[in-house]
Formats: C-alpha cells, sequence, structure tokens
C-alpha cells in the first residue's frame, strides 16, 4: 500500500466525503483499511470502570475505512493526487507525486541497490 500512518488523505467517496486533508492515523490489515481522523466517527457505549471512562457513558471514536475511498493529498501541489514509486541512483525506492513530480517523504529502501534503473 502506498498510502502510510501520518499521511494527508482526502476523502473521496461515503458519508464523509470531502474536500479537506485529513490525517492518516493508523493502516490495517495489510493496507485494505485504515482509521482517518475525524472520519467515519461511532459511539461506543461503555460500563463504568472502563479504562478510558471510568465513570461510563458514551466514547465517540473513528473506524477503518476503505483505502479506495480515499486519495493521497500532496502537500506541494495541494491537490489529492495518484502516487507512484521510483528509485534514486542510489537504489532506494520513494514515493513521488504524479501530478507534480515530487518527492513524498524519505526513501523506503536504500539497500537495494540492484534495482536502481541507471545502468540496468
Amino acid at each position: 500500500m502506498k498510502i502510510k500512518k501520518g499521511d494527508y488523505v482526502v476523502v473521496i467517496t461515503g458519508d464523509d466525503a470531502s474536500s479537506s486533508p485529513k490525517l492518516v492515523l493508523q493502516v490495517l490489515s495489510g493496507g485494505q483499511k485504515m482509521i482517518v481522523q475525524g472520519v467515519n466517527q461511532v459511539y461506543k457505549h461503555v460500563k463504568r470502570g472502563h479504562p478510558k471512562s471510568p465513570s461510563g457513558g458514551r466514547l465517540q471514536m473513528e473506524m477503518p475505512i476503505q483505502s479506495s475511498n480515499v486519495m493521497y493529498y500532496c502537500q506541494n501541489c495541494q491537490k489529492p493526487t495518484r502516487l507512484g514509486f521510483r528509485y534514486d541512483d542510489e537504489g532506494a525506492k520513494f514515493r513521488y507525486c504524479k501530478k507534480c513530480d515530487a518527492s513524498c517523504g524519505e526513501p523506503i529502501s536504500p539497500k537495494r541497490a540492484k534495482y536502481a534503473k541507471a545502468g540496468n
């Protein structure tokens, strides 16, 4: 999966669809689902003595959504976009924005020099 924890995404379908970017809090089950801040919120009723709510009541929490319902939000071009992968000259794999061609984050694996496109 190309979207990771800490990325900003835009929800494109569903009840919480909007054009404002939201933060990814957690990626679940191999990247197929993710928990996004402020999206798909539900109430969980808890009894007294619960660690998060000792007095009991209703806890508001986010539930997972499908990763197909979100798009990565590029900080450089300020638009939702798709991501691609590239290798630099040292063989480090990194993500890039397909609209503005800018790098998105740090390199993933600098050890794999044999997959570098320079010379192969």
